[in-house]
């Protein structure tokens, strides 16, 4: 509420402080030989440089900022000594060479600035857009192996392939050396023949 009340008298300032400002300029302008639409362009490119400086230095990077710095304060200096000169402190009847040559210098040096101010700007780059993740495909789990189903032969069996006594057979599925798993089923003990030839070194049939 309170910045509210304030920007109306804020504005009547601005109005007041810019119109003097510019009617400086144009006198000074006139004063040193700039007659006719020449002294109002003048004040007009004051005005647009240290608005274009201001801007740079609130907006551009540390870098771009210290040159905007330099033309803002140029602008400023350059308004308010036209305010100081008309002020009584020199006679604008007979101008000095000095401020003649500086009003004629001033159109090519704004001009400088100002391309400086935009060619000093940097333009946002755009930040690459990461390309979206594509959903995780769901591993399928691979089926189960199913165990394998033992061989089973009875001890004579597993003798005559393993080329060796049934006696030695019974041995090695028995005692606590035993070497080959033993089997129960309601037809007596049976063994596995893969297991057997594996423990005597024998190939699978047909390998």
């Amino acid at each position: 509420m309170r910045a509210a009340n304030l920007r109306d008298p804020l504005l009547i300032q601005a109005v007041i402080a810019g119109s003097l400002s510019f009617a400086h300029i144009h006198d000074i302008a006139e004063a040193a030989g700039q007659g006719g639409w020449k002294a109002w362009a003048y004040p007009v490119s004051v005005d647009l440089l240290l608005i274009m400086a201001w801007k740079q230095v609130r907006e551009a990077d540390e870098g771009s900022k210290r040159s905007a710095k330099v033309w803002f304060w140029l602008s400023l200096a350059a308004s308010m000594s036209a305010n100081v000169a008309t002020a009584g402190v020199l006679d604008l009847a007979h101008p000095p060479v000095s401020m003649r040559v500086l009003v004629a210098v001033w159109p090519v040096l704004a001009f400088f600035g100002g391309s400086l101010l935009v060619h000093s700007r940097k333009t946002p780059t755009e930040t690459p857009q990461e390309p979206a993740e594509e959903p995780a495909k769901e591993e399928t789990p691979a089926p189960p192996v199913a165990p394998r189903k033992p061989q089973l032969a009875t001890y004579a069996e597993a003798a005559a392939v393993a080329g060796v006594d049934p006696v030695t057979i019974r041995g090695a599925a028995n005692g606590p050396r035993a070497r080959l798993a033993k089997f129960q089923t309601t037809e007596g003990p049976r063994v596995d023949l893969d297991e057997v030839r594996k423990v005597y070194s024998l190939r699978p049939v047909g390998a």
